[in-house]
Parts: structure tokens; sequence; C-alpha cells
């Protein structure tokens, strides 16, 4: 399979041998089906970590929420990011302590906040007025840190304005938050996910910092800066490897931030990406015409069913198949659905090989994260995606 060695400059593709590749290779899969390799999570923490040095690692537990994978990462001592009630019962059951579990999603229901709180959650996330009413109300005297609006942002897929607030109103907030009883300590933000370069985080960071210091500059004693994610896995283009990416990161943060006694980080994509194959099938190939440039193939997997992020051809997962070694051609992949949203690649064609046929087996390559998560229930009636974690 396509791996990266940690201690490598930079981050190329090379062949190696794996457990996950033996473990496909060995068993038959009716539907599709994720397998996710534990010890590659583990390789992966192992090397952000060293990389992140004091900086506290907050895995987004929505990237892959299977509880072998929080179990693995709660006996290396990683902390977790929660968007929901769920996960964060989750953690707990998996072994984390309440202090190490952030509640970073910034539209909370106000009963979950009351079952957090009284789970022992003490940090939360704001980017409104009424969000820290509610967390005042029903989690009083917590601490919380205002996530921060990213305008620009340089990753494949980014966050654009749903989260965070501006600079003015992120200053309001810290005294709001203050007013209400409650303990602001700091800012959070994320660049975007699927950053491909440590230097696509500086034109940000430089926004962070200025916020930073003004709300120093106002009296506010702030302790914690929460960097969000946007580590990046390998989908066909180059990018650094873990431990030299978050080194470079870091050194950006502690330069606009010095000081801070509290640095977070929440790596999702680039824990878990890499650790993962989706084994898939081809159901059909076909043209929609003698005159037709490109063939269809159409797999039994789609949009709906684990590939959301081919949504806009954002990601483009690396796909690999017994004959690779025959002619390849352009193809445009689609999902088995009955609807006309569920292509994957039509924009920019997929070289697939020539003679694949219906039957065929596919395996999409480094897609542990934000698969599973995404699969629907039962759209259309196909199952959602399987998960085997070795």
């Amino acid at each position: 399979m396509t791996v990266h060695f940690a201690d490598a400059a930079a981050s190329f593709p090379v062949v190696a041998p794996s457990r996950l590749d033996s473990f496909v290779a060995a068993h038959s899969f009716d539907k599709p089906t994720l397998v996710m390799d534990l010890d590659l999570v583990s390789r992966q923490y192992r090397a952000l970590k060293a990389g992140l040095g004091r900086a506290d690692i907050h895995y987004a537990v929505k990237a892959n929420p299977a509880p072998q994978i929080i179990a693995r990462l709660v006996d290396l001592g990683s902390h977790f990011d929660a968007a929901s009630r769920a996960e964060i019962a989750l953690c707990l059951e998996q072994g984390a302590e309440p202090r190490d579990v952030s509640f970073g999603n910034t539209i909370k229901r106000a009963s979950d906040i009351a079952w957090a709180f009284n789970q022992g959650i003490r940090l939360f996330a704001a980017d409104s007025e009424e969000e820290l009413e509610k967390i005042a109300v029903h989690a009083p005297g917590v601490s919380v840190y205002i996530r921060l609006i990213v305008e620009v942002s340089q990753a494949d897929w980014p966050l654009s304005r749903k989260f965070g607030c501006d600079r003015d109103m992120a200053l309001q907030l810290l005294d709001t938050a203050k007013t209400l009883g409650l303990n602001p300590v700091g800012f959070s933000f994320h660049v975007g996910s699927q950053t491909r370069r440590a230097e696509m985080w500086a034109p940000n960071l430089d926004v962070m910092g200025g916020i930073w210091q003004a709300a120093q500059d106002a009296g506010h004693d702030l302790s914690l800066i929460n960097i969000g994610g946007g580590f990046p896995a390998f989908y066909g283009e180059e990018i650094d490897a873990p431990k030299a990416y978050a080194a470079k990161v870091i050194d950006m943060v502690e330069a606009r931030f010095p000081g801070v006694a509290k640095i977070m980080a929440e790596p999702g994509r680039g824990m878990v990406a890499e650790a993962g194959v989706i084994v898939a099938e081809v159901m059909l190939v076909s043209r929609k015409s003698e005159r037709d440039m490109h063939r269809w193939v159409y797999l039994d997997i789609g949009r709906f069913s684990g590939l959301a992020e081919t949504e806009g051809e954002a990601i483009r997962y690396q796909f690999e198949t017994a004959r690779d070694g025959d002619a390849m051609g352009p193809c445009i992949v689609a999902g088995p659905s009955c609807d006309s949203a569920d292509v994957l690649y039509e924009k920019r064609p997929m070289q697939l090989p020539m003679t694949l046929r219906a039957g065929d087996r596919v395996l999409i390559r480094n897609t542990g994260a934000y698969t599973s998560t995404y699969s629907s229930v039962c759209f259309n009636g196909f199952p959602p995606l399987a998960v085997v974690v070795i």
C-alpha cells in the first residue's frame, strides 16, 4: 500500500507490504467495507505528537469514531475534540478522562451542554453571545474559548463562514463571557481541512496572532490557543511527513503567540486517513453513446455511502485495481444510487484500466477519515459503509 514514513523530510508514496493489504487480500467482502489498521493510527499519532511537541493533541472524533480507535488513542495519551453528546459519551466509555475532552462544536443544544457539564466536561467552544448564555446557564463557571472566523483558506476542504466570529465580536465575547461568570481562556480557529503545506497556515496565523495581541492589550489574560485541524493526508499530491509538517506549524504558532501557556491541536484526517482502505466493487462500465469519449465506471459506493468529500471533486481519492498494469483511459466515476448527484469525478476524469469490468475489486486508498461518518443510513436501500478494525 502507499505509506509515508514519519521520519522522512517529505512524504512520498512507496510500495511496502503491510498487514492492512494482507488482511484485505485474504478476505472477501459482499458490500463496501472500510478496513482500518490501528497500528497505522498509532504510528501517525506518535509522528504528529513528536512534531507538535508541547501541544496537546485533541483528536477530532468526527473524522472516525470507531470505538477501537478511540480506545487506542486513550492508551497513547491523546485528548479529544467532541462535536456532540454522543461523541463525548463515546470518549468517556473508552476511558478518556472528562478533563481531556473539549466540547468543540459552537452549536450545541442546551440539554447537551447540561449533560456534558454533569459528566465533568469543563472546556467549551463558542462564537456567539447566545451560545455563551446557554453555557453560562447550563455549565456555570466553565472555561470557554472563542472561535475565530477564517476568511481565506488555501485548504482543499475549506470550512467557509459557518464557524467563528470576527475580531471585534471576539473581543466583545471575551467581555461577555466574564460578565456571565465564565472563564474565557483563549481562542480557536481552523485553517481548513486538508491544508497540504505547512506554509499555507502563515497568513491566517498572522491574523490570529494580531487578534490575540489585541485581546491582551484589552486586559484579557488569555492562556490557550486552539489551532484546530488541517493536518493533511496523502491523496496523490506531495505533502510533508506528519512530524515535519507539525513541527513547522508549531514553530509558526510559537512565534505568533509567544508565551502562551497551552496549545491545542485537533488533527482528524491527518490522524486516521492513511490508516484505512475501502474495499469496493465495480458494478458497471458503460458509455452513453458510440461517440462518448469517456467510459462511465459505477462503483458500489458513492457520495451517499461514504465518499461525500468528492463534493466539488475536492478530495481526489487514489484507486487501485488488479488490472492496473493494463492500458489506462479516462473514466467518469459514479456511485450506485438513483440520484443524479451521485457522481464522484467528472470534471477531472480518473485514469482507470481499459479492461475494467463489473465485479472487479477496487481499493480506495487513504479513506480512514470522513467516510464511515458521512455514510447514509440506508439511502436507496444500500447499507451504510461497513467498518472492520484490525
